[in-house]
């Protein structure tokens, strides 16, 4: 009898077990197919530099414009997502990103180039900010860290495979033919957007703009969220200086890297793929404060490597920025959600606004500084970004977040 039962109670903990990571799996695709289309293009950075005939500063602003549309996109969506219909809205937003995606193709200029790519950034983080808040609202605290890990790693996923996609296509078909594909997942993802998320009708707002208004200040009066909108805005800004930029540094000597060689040397991300989904697991046990610190750590050991002759050491500094990185996104974004004492919408979309606002502050400041002093000028900075991050990661000073 206890044998029976026994057996019944390890067939119903495999039964779960895999329907867990069945679960993370599905959330961490759709997390991919969302913004695959964000970073892919950063290996296209060479080749449109060459196309266009500008600066690899001018180039990598118009890359990265997408921020600027994710930054606004993220602040309507803080506003307006009690009204929507979560699952319709991330599906129509996916599909109709392939548009705007397909159409980057034809470009004339780069004004229109930048232009098609804040119209992808707002389709993007309104899929994205939506997703999360569905997230949030549909599991348990503890069920969420490692659902939220999930959903990061896809992200980070789509920064390796994106990149691979993008560069292995252009090798063989020219760049238009790069931005048609990732047109095509677009479309992929609005259909496992379809399947993944659970009807969600509008919620009955009372009070309207009045109370998210009130929403709004009481979250920038809670410290600990200013504190973490302060370190998504560093975290964003330090990795996309570091990995829009070095694109530059590897294909000119002495690194000299082709650009085939240069998609398969995004594999760096590869281990932030395994390390990621273990945030949700050190916020439980070591507490988010000191978690993000070792992230930070970790990407602040990386830098000097950037600045090394040689592609192994330069390769290794790449894998500690991305793991750090990765790592402290996945603990901000979890804690936010957890932080929140109303309306999470509102908090992760304010959030990410302020994340990818540091995406567009570090392409434009760090281009700057790349173009007149050169990499290791740019690096500097970038160290300097880390270290305020860490600082105020000493905000988070809430011992219970750790265990929720």
């Amino acid at each position: 009898m206890v044998r029976a039962l026994a057996k019944e109670e390890a067939f119903t903990t495999s039964i779960k077990t895999r329907a867990s990571v069945a679960r993370s799996f599905a959330v961490g695709l759709m997390a991919f197919l969302t913004v695959v289309d964000l970073f892919a293009a950063q290996a296209l950075l060479p080749s449109l530099v060459t196309h266009y005939q500008v600066s690899p500063s001018a180039m990598s602003l118009a890359v990265n414009a997408c921020t600027l549309g994710m930054a606004i996109a993220g602040l309507a969506v803080a506003l307006f997502s009690k009204r929507l219909d979560k699952r319709l809205a991330v599906v129509f937003s996916l599909a109709l990103l392939a548009l705007p995606t397909a159409l980057v193709a034809f470009a004339p200029d780069l004004a229109i180039f930048a232009g098609l790519r804040i119209v992808q950034g707002m389709l993007m983080v309104t899929a994205f900010s939506l997703t999360l808040a569905h997230l949030g609202e549909s599991y348990s605290a503890e069920t969420g860290a490692g659902i939220f890990a999930a959903y990061i790693t896809g992200n980070v996923a789509s920064n390796l495979i994106g990149r691979l996609i993008s560069a292995t296509v252009l090798d063989h078909a020219g760049l238009a033919a790069a931005f048609y594909a990732f047109a095509g997942l677009n479309i992929l993802g609005s259909l496992l957007a379809y399947i993944v998320i659970s009807k969600t009708p509008p919620m009955s707002v009372s009070g309207g703009a009045v109370q998210t208004m009130q929403d709004w200040t009481q979250h920038f009066r809670n410290r600990e969220l200013r504190a973490a909108f302060g370190i998504g805005f560093c975290i964003l800004y330090a990795f996309i200086g570091t990995f829009t930029f070095v694109n530059f540094v590897l294909v000119q000597p002495p690194l000299s890297v082709s650009m085939t060689q240069l998609g398969f040397i995004y594999f760096v991300f590869l281990p932030s793929i395994i390390t990621t989904p273990f945030a949700g697991r050190a916020a439980r046990t070591l507490g988010v404060r000191p978690s993000l610190w070792l992230s930070f750590a970790v990407a602040g050991a990386g830098l000097p490597m950037l600045l090394a002759e040689s592609l192994s050491i330069v390769l290794t500094g790449m894998v500690l920025v991305a793991v750090g990185t990765f790592f402290a996104q996945a603990l901000a974004t979890g804690f936010v959600n957890r932080a929140a004492k109303t309306n999470r919408s509102a908090a992760s979309g304010i959030y990410l606004a302020a994340y990818f606002l540091g995406g567009l502050a570090g392409t434009a400041i760090l281009g700057q500084i790349f173009d007149r002093a050169g990499w290791g000028a740019a690096v500097a900075r970038i160290g300097m970004v880390i270290a305020l991050a860490a600082a105020l990661a000493f905000r988070l000073d809430r011992p219970e977040m750790a265990s929720t």
